[in-house]
This record gives C-alpha cells, sequence and structure tokens, in this order.
C-alpha cells in the first residue's frame, strides 16, 4: 500500500546544506501502524510532511496505492492529497466559526456542495468519536479532547488510505490523551493505515511497528 524508497532532505545553510533525512525507506500495508520516534528536531515531522506530500523530498521515492505523487503536477498532486491522505496534527486546526458537524465536512468544500451520503458518514464518524449530542458546539464549547476527537472525524471522513498523525496528544493532560490515543486505535481497520510521529515510549508501543529516526535515518526499534 505504502512504498518508501530512500527518502532524503536536505536543506540550504550558509556552509552547505543540512541534512536532516537520510536514505529513509520501509513499507507499510493497509490496516497496519507504524510509530516515528525521535526527540524534537529529529526530524518526524519533516518525513510526515514529506509522506503528506506537503513537502517534496530531495531525492528519493512514495507510492501509495500504486501511484507515485511526486510525479503529478499540481493540481493532480492536490487531488491525489485530498483522496489519500487524513491528517491529525498537535494542534486540532479547527476553523472557530464552524461547529464541530461543519469542520468534519471542511474536506469537502473544496468541492463544494456537500452530499447527502457525506453528511450521514460525517454524522457517523462524530458518533464514532462519542460526540452525537455535540455536533452543533463550536471548537470554544468543546474541551481540548472533543476538539482533537472531531479532528481525527475530519481526517477520516474522506475514508483515506493513509492516516499521518503528527504529536496528536502533544498538547492534552495525561488521561485525554489515552482516550483520544485509545479511539484512534479502535477506528483502524483494514482499509487504512496509520503513522504516528511521537517521542512517547508508551505510545508507541501501542502501534505494531516501531521506528526511530538517527541522525537522520530511520531505524527499526524493539519494542518493550
Amino acid at each position: 500500500m505504502l512504498n518508501v524508497e530512500r527518502i532524503s532532505k536536505e536543506y540550504p545553510a550558509r556552509s552547505g546544506t543540512i541534512s536532516v533525512l537520510r536514505d529513509c525507506s520501509f513499507s507499510l500495508e493497509k490496516g497496519e501502524s507504524l510509530a516515528v520516534l525521535g526527540p524534537s528536531g529529529s526530524g518526524k515531522s519533516t518525513l510526515l510532511s514529506i509522506l503528506g506530500t506537503l513537502e517534496s523530498p530531495s531525492g528519493g521515492a512514495l507510492e501509495l496505492d500504486g501511484i507515485r505523487p511526486f510525479g503529478l503536477g499540481e493540481k493532480e498532486l492536490a487531488a491525489f492529497r485530498r483522496e489519500k491522505i487524513g491528517f491529525v496534527f498537535q494542534d486540532h486546526h479547527l476553523l472557530p466559526q464552524c461547529n464541530a458537524l461543519e469542520n468534519v465536512l471542511i474536506p469537502f468544500l473544496a468541492e463544494g456542495r456537500v452530499s447527502s451520503s457525506q453528511s450521514d458518514f460525517a454524522l457517523e464518524l462524530l458518533e464514532k468519536v462519542g460526540l452525537a449530542e455535540r455536533i452543533d458546539h463550536r471548537p470554544g464549547e468543546l474541551s481540548g479532547g472533543e476538539r482533537q476527537r472531531v479532528a481525527i472525524a475530519r481526517a477520516l471522513v474522506r475514508r483515506p488510505s493513509l492516516i499521518l498523525a503528527d504529536e496528536p496528544t502533544g498538547n492534552l493532560d495525561r488521561t485525554t490523551a489515552a482516550s483520544v490515543t485509545e479511539l484512534l486505535f479502535s477506528l483502524l481497520d483494514s482499509s487504512w493505515s496509520l503513522i504516528l510521529a511521537t517521542h512517547d515510549l508508551s505510545l508507541a508501543g501501542k502501534l505494531k511497528y516501531q521506528k526511530e529516526i538517527d541522525d537522520g535515518r530511520l531505524l527499526d526499534r524493539a519494542k518493550g
């Protein structure tokens, strides 16, 4: 489903270049989960940005569902990203003027009118994340955990192949973080895969695979 082949990323600097990622390779099937570990500044977010096609690699290749997105034109790449990838960030990035249901439906706005089937699925997701009674509430009326649950529903509403979660519980207290994490895992099924960047070993241990960024290289990490 996902093949990452020797991805590297360099940034220009006064003294030459700064190498953030070096020859990162792995594959992931649908229904599988991967934790990417490493301290702040190690390159976790950069790797997720490349996997999400928000940023181009300096070298290497990425293939998702048989498509190599970095060979697409700008419009085709944007469409690929909308259809294939869902994002959950540390900050929920909800629109404050929209209620929970409207925020979940935001990924469809680029196409204009929202269909009844799309709205029904958004309602179904909000029910799954425990917010059936909160669909009319705006972000300011929701707790931090509830806002992140809305963000998870928004990431899933287009039925993507891949969910990328960048420190999704970083702004939550321990109890709320555990609840949101369990929710995310409970929604994982054979139709999509999860890659989660974190520095939390206990969180990473709940995913099927673990890798760690060390000096720009993505290395296997033994569980436990």
